[in-house]
């Protein structure tokens, strides 16, 4: 159901089920919530956590929807990847592979990474 929320004449109304499905440890409901609803949906925090939880529990980041888009000059979420990334080897963890590239999402350029999803 959530993977195609985006083709219902809904507005905001299905935001508490994203909402949930992001709250969960299931990844397959976490890169089904982070698809185009939440991409047209969720505000700017909402989906910047939805990020990080999908780079925290595994899910790839090719799952969430206009990430190249919405991250483009975002120095939050640049700022709060640098600090998940800080975090993780500090205590001693891999820092996803992903991470890079949604950190390069993020700088102004004039041109966007072309793993566009």
């Amino acid at each position: 159901m959530l993977r195609t929320l985006h083709r219902l004449d809904i507005g905001s109304a299905a935001l508490p089920l994203v909402e949930d499905a992001l709250r969960t440890n299931d990844t397959r409901l976490v890169a089904a919530a982070v698809g185009p609803y939440a991409a047209a949906h969720l505000d700017a925090h909402q989906w910047r956590h939805a990020v990080l939880k999908c780079l925290f529990t595994g899910v790839p980041v090719d799952c969430v929807d206009a990430l190249a888009r919405r991250a483009l000059g975002d120095l939050e979420l640049a700022r709060m990847l640098g600090d998940f990334a800080a975090e993780r080897t500090a205590a001693g963890r891999d820092v996803p592979a992903d991470l890079a590239y949604v950190l390069s999402c993020t700088a102004p350029a004039t041109t966007v990474p072309s793993q566009e999803s």
